[in-house]
């Protein structure tokens, strides 16, 4: 994600015109804008990805050049799955030129995806990420679960070691356990009873729970509230 972010603000920055060393993409990509029919031409200021891209890999990247364990080949593969969300999602802007709107003629440029997606993205690799671990030539990485799993690609996150148990309490890993904790009865994701709970299951509770209402404000300068209070069902694990 560091890396997907430090690609987006260079890139950004340059769009931008922020930064000295770079301006908008002067490249003329060679496809055309798809969904775009009509006559239309490459111009606008087009997001340089390509000189965010290279900056973001000189930064993050520079510091693991020198090793070569496990660890810093994890890094490095996930750094550029995160530039690559960024990179190979590029999309079209264009706006429409012509006589009272008519769009007659189109400007189309390449611009970034919205950060958000990009995150939604590598949220998506993030649950699907693949345990690997050093080949023979300590410089490739193989599946950890055995030869039938395909190696991981560019795209994919992986990592090394399995995460700690943190359903019990463990004093080594600072792990303090799920046992009474509140979880979302509905939900399928980590905040869900199912996971959260560690298929121990839950419990069904009503508490009555106090909150500042009907606040007013006083002139000058105080907010005065009640307490209003109300009963509702929570669910925590047992």
């Amino acid at each position: 994600m560091t890396a997907a972010g430090v690609t987006y603000a260079i890139t950004q920055a340059c769009s931008m015109g922020q930064l000295l060393q770079c301006t908008c993409d002067s490249s003329t990509p060679r496809h055309a804008p798809p969904d775009h029919p009509g006559e239309w031409q490459w111009g606008g200021c087009g997001d340089n990805i390509d000189f965010g891209y290279t900056k973001s890999k000189e930064f993050m990247d520079v510091k693991d050049k020198r090793k070569s364990d496990l660890k810093t080949l994890v890094n490095m593969h996930n750094n550029q799955a995160g530039r690559l969300s960024v990179k190979n999602f590029m999309r079209t802007e264009c706006k429409c030129h012509g006589l009272s709107g008519s769009c007659t003629l189109k400007t189309c440029w390449r611009k970034m995806p919205i950060f958000r997606e990009v995150g939604n993205l590598l949220k998506e690799k993030f649950n699907g990420a693949a345990r690997v671990m050093a080949g023979n030539d300590g410089l490739s990485l193989i599946p950890a679960e055995g030869k039938t799993i395909k190696p991981p690609q560019e795209m994919d996150l992986i990592y090394s070691e399995s995460s700690p148990d943190f359903c019990e309490a463990e004093k080594n890993t600072g792990s303090l356990g799920t046992h009474g904790r509140e979880c979302n009865h509905t939900s399928i994701d980590v905040g869900g009873c199912d996971l959260l709970c560690c298929g121990r299951g839950y419990q069904k509770f009503q508490q009555t729970v106090r909150r500042n209402c009907k606040c007013r404000f006083h002139w000058c300068c105080e907010v005065e509230c009640e307490i209003c209070r109300s009963i509702e069902t929570v669910y925590k694990c047992i």
